[in-house]
């Protein structure tokens, strides 16, 4: 039996919020984040620091969609798992990119997701630091800025442009790199951002032809894989398999089927 269709209130309800919530997270981040953080900062490190703004960035999310919608359920990255009553739940990283925010760099932002008994119907995706706002509502498309958005059409293998993300577990990174060194030869090159939201949004306005990760987490890919997926991407793990903690691929037809094929030749799925 097919999945219910949700009612159009609903999903604007949900988009209202997420993109509420995105914001407000994000002006928190960009505002109070100290001018010299990638040098002293204020408390005993930079990344007390930066630990302390994505608590902050998560509290405060967390009351909002408490405050709007009291019945729904909540995951988040920093620990917060609350189950609900509405068959809503919220899937967040209140700070996606946190070296990147440490360091000064651009590429981090807020994923903000609202999923229906497991399925994803709005994706928000703030990128303060750049200025972008990516939304998507399950059926209605992929947007940035309020405008919509298309993947690239489909690159020839030798012609793609891939990102991708490593772990921060030694002896995964060597697994990673030794994926990447075969694969890397065979495509146009390879990039990795540090921020997986913001990878997957780039994927769908057409900045990449393709991404692959291993080891993300819900609050990782939930909300950028319906982005890209509303801009035409198909998404997966292992072939015949979901997205998952093993791997995520994504890219628009006659990408996906060549990179996710050739990443499970080269095991990338496993450490």
């Amino acid at each position: 039996m097919p999945d219910p269709v949700p009612s159009p209130d609903l999903l604007d309800e949900l988009l209202s919020v997420a993109l509420e919530a995105a914001d407000l997270a994000g002006a928190l981040l960009r505002d109070g984040r100290p001018a010299d953080l990638g040098v002293a900062g204020t408390k005993s490190s930079p990344v007390d620091v930066v630990t302390e703004m994505d608590l902050a960035s998560e509290k405060l999310v967390l009351e909002l969609i408490g405050r709007r919608r009291p019945d729904d359920g909540y995951l988040g990255e920093e620990g917060a798992d609350r189950p609900g009553r509405s068959g809503v739940r919220w899937v967040v990283d209140p700070l996606d990119g946190t070296v990147n925010y440490l360091y000064g760099l651009p590429s981090w932002g807020v994923s903000v997701a609202a999923e229906l008994d497991g399925r994803a119907l709005v994706g928000v995706v703030a990128v303060p630091a750049r200025g972008e706002v990516f939304h998507a509502v399950l059926g209605g498309g992929a947007h940035l800025d309020g405008r919509p958005i298309r993947t690239r059409p489909a690159a020839p293998w030798g012609q793609a442009l891939v990102g991708t993300g490593f772990s921060y577990v030694q002896a995964v990174r060597v697994r990673q790199a030794e994926v990447l060194l075969g694969l890397m030869p065979e495509v146009r090159d390879i990039r990795r951002a540090g921020a997986a939201a913001v990878d997957l949004c780039d994927l769908a306005a057409g900045r990449l032809d393709g991404f692959y990760e291993r080891g993300l987490q819900p609050w990782d890919r939930a909300a950028g894989l319906l982005i890209a997926a509303e801009a035409g991407a198909l998404s997966g793990g292992r072939p015949g398999r979901p997205a998952d903690g093993l791997l995520t691929v994504a890219a628009p037809p006659g990408v996906f089927e060549p990179l996710q094929a050739r990443l499970e030749e080269l095991g990338a799925w496993r450490d």
